[in-house]
């Protein structure tokens, strides 16, 4: 929360900083500014740009909750509840007690609307509320994704899907209050990045087969189609991914000391560590894959072993203590496969520290498999 707190409050200041040198009135901010809370990680960001507008520049509420509906807008990424962050109250009356009389301030604010809406319905209330009260024993907590959809003027999911499911399930009753607010922003991937600058090799290849319109308009891809049993293609397309794959591997040799090979298939999984992203799942199964490997190093059915590299990648939460133990667990299956000597290359497993996209501009040109096994959407 210290975090949260530090880092909202440094780019709020910094923004409306800027926005005063620039424009000399507050008013505007609203309508010339977006601030996007990108799951509910920056969700403490309305009750910090209330208590700037509020406190610092001595706004009246009404005039400050405007600029805050204008400026905020949420994006939900999972339908997870247990991902949508929660603070405990006694924690926020330690540490951040003003933000805390803000947020009951809202509240109250908002619950006053919904009575006049919906009067007598005191369920839809409590489940909507930004205080979840602690009714079945639990302690009063925060709910982040309700400030975060009370303060934002736009929510949205990020597939078509998902955003239905979204107002179907954990904000059906946020869906019913303002219908009008919710829409869906289909998550994009730019291969100006992932493709451009990330695997250059690849782009000068596809120039070469079929101009470089594809990075204008990633349609003209399609022209890859009927050139896909083009042997010369394949060859071309395998010295590239290979040329990859000895990128990483030097990536792994310079961070973790340890030589992979880069003939085996690179199994690649890089996704912040979390339960439902299924990260343990994937350790269960090269704990099994070793021990079969052990048990049948010739390997089995007739068919020898295929060599793998795993390579995980991710950060935990500071305070997400089975994701930590995820990450620990990692490591010590790793010491143990990558020093046993009945395994060799047939399997190693990496966990690569510090993800980024600087890394991930090395990991991903260099899949052979890309593991997408959460349980987001099931």
């Amino acid at each position: 929360l210290k975090q949260e707190a530090f880092l909202v409050s440094a780019s709020l200041q910094d923004l409306i900083e800027r926005h005063l040198r620039e424009f000399g009135s507050l008013h505007n901010l609203g309508r010339t500014n977006a601030i996007h809370l990108n799951d509910t990680h920056p969700a403490l960001a309305p009750a910090e740009l209330m208590r700037l507008l509020l406190d610092e520049h001595g706004l009246g509420w009404a005039d400050a909750w405007k600029i805050t509906r204008q400026a905020v807008a949420y994006t939900n990424h999972t339908l997870m509840p247990e991902a949508l962050e929660t603070w405990a109250v006694r924690m926020f009356e330690q540490l951040l007690p003003r933000h805390l009389e803000i947020i009951y301030e809202i509240n109250h604010r908002f619950l006053d609307e919904l009575q006049q809406r919906f009067p007598g319905d005191h369920a839809l209330a409590s489940r909507v509320s930004l205080i979840d009260e602690g009714h079945h024993g639990g302690e009063r907590r925060v709910r982040m994704a309700s400030l975060a959809l009370v303060a934002s003027h736009r929510v949205n999911g990020v597939a078509a899907l998902h955003s239905e499911l979204m107002v179907q399930t954990i904000f059906a009753d946020y869906a019913r209050v303002w219908p009008e607010r919710f829409h869906n922003v289909t998550n994009g991937v730019t291969p100006r990045r992932w493709l451009e600058q990330a695997n250059p090799r690849l782009s000068t290849l596809l120039d070469s087969r079929i101009g470089d319109g594809w990075r204008r308009n990633l349609a003209e891809l399609g022209e890859l189609k009927p050139l896909a049993a083009n042997r010369e293609l394949g060859e071309e397309f395998l010295a590239v991914k290979r040329a990859n794959k000895e990128r990483l591997a030097a990536v792994i040799r310079r961070e973790l000391g340890l030589n992979v090979n880069v003939d085996s298939l690179f199994d690649i999984q890089i996704k912040r560590i979390h339960e439902y992203k299924r990260q343990l799942l994937n350790l269960l199964h090269v704990i099994s894959r070793y021990q079969a490997i052990c048990d049948n190093p010739e390997g089995v059915n007739g068919a020898p072993w295929v060599p793998r590299t795993v390579i995980i990648a991710g950060k935990a939460a500071s305070a997400y203590q089975m994701a930590k133990s995820i990450v620990r667990l990692a490591h010590d299956v790793a010491r143990v496969i990558n020093s046993d000597p009945r395994v060799g290359d047939k399997l190693k497993l990496v966990f690569l520290p510090n993800y980024s996209v600087t890394l991930a501009e090395s990991i991903i040109p260099a899949a052979d498999l890309s593991e997408q096994i959460s349980t987001a959407g099931m």
